[in-house]
């Protein structure tokens, strides 16, 4: 299986960047289920790639998603919300043919290094 060629996570001054999130799973495999379940997994996916960077979820200032159906909108933000139970990062949505069949979500997102 050929590899796109790109970093998962860069560190720029102060941030984190980490680049798109499809919904793979731990094998590589797009997961099954509705844009909630595949939401899920983009998080996960995104979570894994800051708590590498030493962040967290709460460390996140802005994600951009890429649906591939509006209407999937109200139930992908319902999955989302649940990972943002506080005050969310700013969020741009919007709809996209994706490069990977079967995936009905992508996201990337970026965060700030909290001062220590």
């Amino acid at each position: 299986m050929r590899k796109p060629h790109f970093s998962l996570t860069r560190r720029a001054g102060g941030f984190v960047f980490v680049s798109g999130q499809l919904p793979f799973d731990s094998a590589g495999k797009i997961v099954d289920g509705d844009i909630a379940r595949q939401t899920e997994q983009c998080l996960q996916n995104v979570q894994a790639a800051f708590e590498s960077a030493g962040l967290s979820l709460a460390d996140t200032i802005k994600i951009t998603v890429w649906l591939t159906n509006p209407d999937d909108f109200w139930a992908f933000d319902e999955a989302y919300a649940g990972y943002f139970p506080g005050t969310p990062p700013v969020r741009t949505t919007v709809g996209a043919v994706l490069m990977v069949p079967g995936a009905l979500i992508e996201m990337d997102a970026q965060a700030l290094i909290p001062d220590t």
